[in-house]
Order: C-alpha cells, then structure tokens, then sequence
C-alpha cells in the first residue's frame, strides 16, 4: 500500500436534509478522495437518516480534497445532489503526530472554529478518546437550501 494512514469516517447522522421527492427523500452519503469513493447505504423516506456506517478511505495526501456529498436516490431518473461539504484533515494528523498515549480519555487536543473557509456549522474538536485521537464535525451541505451531516473521523496508522 502506498499511502500515509488510513482516514476512518463514521458517518453518524443526517439533520434536516433537504426534501428531493414529494415529502420527503432517500438520502445516502459519497466521500470522495482522489481516485477513491465510497458510500453509504440508502435510507429511505428521512430527512433526518441515522446511518451509523463506518467507512475508510486511503490517504496519500494529506493535501487531497475530501468531498462528503449527500444524494437522494432515484430509481427511474439520476440521483439529486442533496448538498456537499469538504473536509480537512490537516489538523487531525498534527494532533495524531504529537503523540498522546499517557492523556486521560476526553483531553482536547486541538480544535477548529466553524468560519466562511470551511464547513463546520460549529467548533469542531479533537480529543484522545478510548485510546485514539478523534474528531467530530457537524458539516454544513452547501450547494442546497438546508441540511447538515455529523461525522466523526479517526487517523489510522498503516501497519
């Protein structure tokens, strides 16, 4: 494998995702990394799905944009964008690199502020939780008239 670590991205939950059918949609989740894409399962007829699926992409630059799109699913016609957000992954790896093995579960170690350059609808921390170093976003889906996506994402090192 050619690669810095591993990006896992727990896709927690949608919240008040736009409506793309009569009433309501069939909502899923695309991460997109370089030549790479995965996607969660479809949830169907929730503006507010819970999907709770993990999903784990290959990083060989921690400079790669990561796109988070959210689809309603179509069965007879294409997929409709229900928003997108992008992610950065930067201060996750420095805060992974500073080595915090001895900290007690729930220490902050780093933190980023929801603003115009990038997605998070509020501050977004990192902590060492359980013995890894995780960070959990509230992403605001642009591109459409409302909706928000909660991740929590995690650095793994390649064995």
């Amino acid at each position: 494998m050619d690669g810095l670590g591993l990006l896992r991205i727990r896709v927690e939950r949608g919240m008040n995702l736009a409506v793309r059918d009569t009433r309501t949609s069939d909502p899923y989740v695309v991460i997109e990394c370089a030549s790479q894409k995965v996607k969660t399962r479809v949830e169907k007829d929730n503006c507010n799905p819970v999907w709770n699926e993990e999903l784990t992409i290959l990083i060989k630059d921690i400079n790669a944009p990561i796109t988070i799109s959210v689809y309603d699913h179509d069965t007879f016609s294409r997929d409709d964008s229900m928003g997108s957000a992008k992610i950065d992954i930067k201060r996750l790896v420095e805060c992974v690199e500073m080595g915090s093995q001895d900290l007690p579960d729930g220490t902050q170690l780093g933190r980023m502020e929801a603003s115009n350059d990038n997605c998070l609808s509020k501050e977004s921390c990192i902590v060492w939780k359980k013995g890894k170093v995780v960070q959990e976003m509230i992403l605001r889906l642009g591109g459409v008239e409302c909706g928000e996506l909660h991740i929590q994402i995690e650095w793994l090192h390649l064995p």
